[in-house]
């Protein structure tokens, strides 16, 4: 027997001969009133597998994302705070540097390998439809890109290859989609890049004045020439990525409070849905009541339901229709 994504590949070789009368019925469909299934009904695969995406520009980006958070520690440390003489100011300003370039890494790191909530590939077949025990007359769609059940708000991403729940976009820089299981991850990510960006420019500020008042020879271990060719660069990268990244933490704290992701701003779906007030979209985001464990991103997100993860996929033939009534025929 062939395997769901070998008959999701001839579903979509002979889709073509029974195009015309899919067509026709998925239409007669929406134009009645139907449900939706929920999101609730339909599993995700196990958010604490291992998840990594095969894409050779995310992994370039995401290299290049690191290389750039050691070039901002390399000049912070051994530019202008190990060369100062005040003890005190190198150590409380190398402790706090570090520590949100720690926290920025390892919130990149868990955007980048959490499953985003992806929707299980090629479960559109009638075995599984039936499992879910739904009601007479309520509907459910199928994703023709990876033969999958979508989920109320769930979008297909080219670049996964698969369905992804409450999908905002794909950002490249940390290789993966941005969705309802790693949203907190990305928030991070992006508020504490925007921290360390802005604690860089300060600290080329008090520099360039440290050493204007002194001799330049004398407030670096490097020549006055590299210093500051090193300091100009820190100072372009810091401007650079603190607009970036300010901009994009303010979008998805806007996006989590308003219960409306990007893409479907983008795509005007907006209103579709039962808005979740703002503060309890921020607790499902973050993962239960505000705690220190918001700003953590070592901490998982206990509010998410798991016990639904493992659920095994019935065996079957990929339905051919894009929107399939129940009960099935």
């Amino acid at each position: 027997m062939k395997s769901p994504v070998h008959r999701c590949r001839d579903v979509e070789h002979g889709r073509g001969q029974t195009e015309t009368g899919a067509g026709s019925g998925s239409k007669s469909l929406q134009h009645e009133q139907r449900i939706p299934v929920s999101k609730d009904v339909i599993t995700s695969s196990s958010s604490s597998a291992m998840w990594f995406i095969r894409d050779t520009c995310g992994i370039v980006c995401a290299i290049i994302t690191w290389l750039l958070v050691f070039y901002a520690d390399f000049v912070v440390l051994f530019v202008m705070l190990l060369p100062s003489k005040n003890l005190m100011y190198s150590i409380v300003n190398g402790t706090l540097f570090n520590t949100l370039a720690f926290l920025a890494l390892a919130s990149h790191l868990r955007a980048m390998c959490t499953d985003p909530g992806a929707v299980p590939k090629g479960n559109a077949t009638k075995e599984y439809i039936e499992s879910l025990q739904l009601k007479p007359g309520q509907v459910v769609y199928k994703c023709p890109k990876c033969c999958s059940i979508k989920p109320d708000r769930a979008h297909h991403c080219s670049v996964c290859k698969r369905c992804i729940r409450k999908m905002d976009h794909h950002c490249p820089w940390v290789n993966n989609c941005v969705g309802e299981n790693n949203q907190k991850y990305f928030v991070l990510f992006t508020m504490y890049i925007a921290l360390i960006s802005l604690h860089s420019l300060l600290l080329v500020v008090f520099h360039f004045l440290y050493c204007f008042e002194d001799d330049w020879t004398k407030c670096s271990s490097f020549s006055p020439p590299a210093t500051i060719i090193l300091l100009i660069l820190l100072c372009f990268e810091g401007l650079l990525f603190l607009i970036f990244t300010s901009v994009m933490f303010g979008t998805q704290v806007h996006s989590i409070c308003t219960d409306e992701t990007g893409i479907e701003r983008l795509k005007g779906e907006t209103g579709k849905w039962g808005k979740t007030p703002c503060w309890e979209a921020m607790k499902t985001a973050f993962g239960g009541p505000f705690s220190p464990s918001w700003f953590n991103p070592l901490s998982a997100l206990s509010c998410k339901r798991d016990s639904v993860d493992h659920i095994a996929v019935p065996q079957g033939d990929i339905i051919e229709e894009d929107v399939i009534e129940i009960p099935l025929y």
